[in-house]
């Protein structure tokens, strides 16, 4: 029966027959009429590969037609067999040449067993991946050809990379809607785990204790904004969360965990300049004369030593100046099959410094920057959820901060504060007073008296000596947790973030 099936299709030419033969694209005609033999003989086969099967994964027309026929009666709960389906393909001309709607009885006849059916669906699902491939090449050989203003290679390159991923991931995605008993067993699971961390973080951690109470960790698909006024250590403090993460990562792979990294993606400090930011952090050497070259031989000794140590902490700095979203879409899932392997998990988290000099798609740029951030942030939003990883984008404040006599930002200081905050899970600003105090120091007014001047002064310094070496963390959004203010120590030497303990600097800087 099998070989009378064969006969009724058209078979492609053997590879290498003939002279100046063509190579034909893989196919398995067998392995499609046994699926949809079985499918017609038992319906509740369609169950078994609907979730990573489509009609256009046929290789032949006259197989898709049939099986988007099936699919389409059994989800309206129809019987899905020869008699009911002769209705609709009678007179198709997709059957015309392999006997029309008798073609149907000859794979119900032509079926041994079901049990394999799954086993046909990955074969037919496999061998449309190759097809795909294929043709992939050929467009982009195609691509390569072609010259134009408005496409570079950089783009078609970008292009290929986003097919090429989606091709990789097509089919392994667990989509369609769960019943609630399902997500009330995920939910006791996510519990029982919590619970049995006793006090450990669900999310990834920054290291910075009062921070990570606060948060619980910075939780996967979360779009976190850091914001804050220039000069007020965003970057700084966005680099050690990045830095603490990473060398949390390197610590659980040493436990047998899974290699994770992070990807920061710098579009307004250079690698070098992040890199020797971080240095002068660990070796406790000032930055500047880290950059010119006045160091005393003791502490480039350490730095040497320094550097020898973080040279295996899984953080990768890409510097591109006006990167697109698309493109970093991109770079993000390269670095996390290059990392992760076939599984396509080894990234743990995205830093983006900052969301300002990102660029949209063409077509949201031409409707006006408001638009164009709002694209971004939805963007950033959607890869998070993508790669499951947090994504910490940088931001900056608008300028009515410095107006106003308290300088703590608000949620209405984000600029394009509407599609920014509507799309974050979470919004935090860095705050520094002692940057304000420092600039603020009180003058003698013409009709002061001494007396008067002097209590201003003392007043103002002790407020500076307050503020002195510390910063704080304002959440003012979080949409699974608490808001509020959280007190961090800065030093200014090293542009360094750590823990407060007891409202002073601490000992040991672990960072």
């Amino acid at each position: 029966m099998t070989t009378t099936l064969l006969q009724n299709l058209p078979q492609p030419a053997p590879l290498g027959a003939g002279e100046g033969s063509i190579r034909q694209p893989p196919a398995n005609l067998e392995a499609e009429q046994a699926l949809l033999g079985a499918i017609m003989t038992n319906n509740r086969v369609m169950e078994r590969v609907t979730e990573f099967l489509q009609a256009d994964h046929f290789s032949h027309p006259a197989h898709r037609l049939i099986f988007e026929t099936c699919a389409t009666l059994i989800e309206r709960g129809h019987l899905a067999n020869p008699v009911t389906l002769k209705p609709y393909l009678d007179r198709r001309p997709e059957l015309e040449g392999v006997g029309g709607a008798a073609y149907l009885v000859d794979l119900v006849a032509s079926v041994v067993t079901i049990i394999n059916a799954e086993d046909y669906g990955r074969l037919i699902h496999d061998l449309h991946l190759r097809r795909e491939l294929i043709a992939l090449g050929e467009d982009v050989v195609n691509a390569a050809f072609e010259t134009t203003l408005e496409t570079t290679a950089v783009d078609t390159i970008e292009s290929t990379e986003r097919r090429l991923f989606e091709l990789a991931t097509t089919g392994q995605q667990d989509s369609g809607p769960r019943t609630f008993r399902d997500a009330l067993i995920g939910a006791i699971a996510m519990a029982e785990s919590a619970h049995r961390r006793e006090g450990e973080l669900a999310g990834v951690p920054t290291r910075l204790v009062d921070l990570d109470k606060k948060l619980g960790g910075l939780h996967d698909s979360d779009l976190l904004i850091l914001a804050g006024r220039p000069s007020m250590g965003k970057t700084a403090l966005a680099t050690t969360i990045a830095f603490n993460a990473a060398s949390h990562f390197l610590d659980k792979s040493r436990e047998g965990d899974p290699l994770r990294c992070v990807a920061f993606f710098s579009l307004e400090m250079s690698a070098e300049q992040l890199a020797t930011r971080i240095l002068s952090e660990q070796a406790e050497v000032s930055s500047h004369r880290l950059r010119t070259g006045e160091l005393a031989n003791e502490d480039f000794d350490r730095v040497v030593q320094v550097a020898t140590a973080l040279h295996t902490v899984p953080l990768f700095i890409d510097d591109t100046p006006a990167l697109t979203v698309s493109a970093m879409r991109t770079r993000c899932r390269r670095l996390a099959r290059s990392i992760g392997g076939s599984q396509g998990n080894g990234l743990g988290m995205i830093v983006v410094d900052y969301l300002q000099l990102l660029q949209a798609g063409k077509s949201e740029r031409a409707d006006g920057r408001v638009q164009e951030v709002s694209a971004i942030t939805r963007g950033l939003k959607a890869l998070a959820k993508e790669l499951n990883v947090p994504v910490l984008a940088l931001s900056q404040l608008s300028r009515q901060v410095e107006q106003r006599d308290d300088k703590r930002p608000q949620l209405s200081d984000l600029r394009e504060s509407g599609s920014i905050e509507q799309d974050a899970d979470v919004v935090m600003f860095v705050f520094r007073e002692q940057y304000y105090l420092e600039r603020a120091q009180p003058l003698r007014k013409g009709d002061e008296s001494e007396d008067r001047f002097t209590e201003r002064t003392a007043a103002w310094m002790k407020r500076c000596e307050e503020a002195h070496n510390r910063a704080e963390v304002i959440v003012a959004k979080q949409r699974h947790g608490p808001i509020g203010s959280v007190g961090l120590f800065f030093d200014g030497n090293y542009t360094r973030f750590g823990n407060l303990q007891g409202g002073e600097p601490p000992m040991d800087m672990d960072m």
